[in-house]
C-alpha cells in the first residue's frame, strides 16, 4: 500500500520560513500530481499548492509569491518552501498524492502542524 509522510512543521515567528517535505512510498505506480492542503482552526480545508508530474504548478492566491512547491532530490517526494509566514498561515498541512490510473483514490498524509506566532 501507499504511504505518505509529511515532515518539517513546527513553530515559527511571523516573517520566518519553514520547509515542509512529503515522501510517498509503496505501490505508487505512476504519480499524476502531488500537493498540499491546509486546514486552519474554524476554517474550511484549502488547497495551497499542487505540482503535476510534468512540473506544472498552481498556488492559492493567499500564498502566491511566498510559497514554492517543487520536487526534492528523493524519488516521489515534494517540498513546500514557505517564506514570509504570517499568523494566517497557521494550520495543519496535509500532503496528498494523486496516482495515474486510480481516479478518485487520492492518498493523504497524516498532517503536520504549522504554527506562526505574532
Amino acid at each position: 500500500q501507499v504511504q505518505v509522510v509529511e515532515s518539517g512543521g513546527g513553530l515559527v515567528q511571523a516573517g520566518g520560513s519553514l520547509r515542509l517535505s512529503c515522501a510517498a512510498s509503496g505501490s505508487i505506480f505512476s504519480i499524476n500530481a502531488m500537493g498540499w492542503y491546509r486546514e486552519a482552526p474554524g476554517q474550511q480545508r484549502e488547497l495551497v499548492a499542487v505540482i503535476t508530474s510534468g512540473g506544472g504548478t498552481s498556488y492559492a492566491d493567499s500564498v502566491k509569491g511566498r510559497f514554492t512547491i517543487g520536487r526534492d532530490n528523493a524519488k516521489n517526494s515534494v517540498y513546500l518552501q514557505m517564506n514570509s509566514l504570517n499568523s494566517e498561515d497557521t494550520a495543519v498541512y496535509y500532503c496528498y498524492v494523486d496516482r495515474l490510473g486510480f481516479p478518485g483514490e487520492v492518498i493523504w498524509g497524516q498532517g503536520t502542524q504549522v504554527t506562526v506566532s505574532s
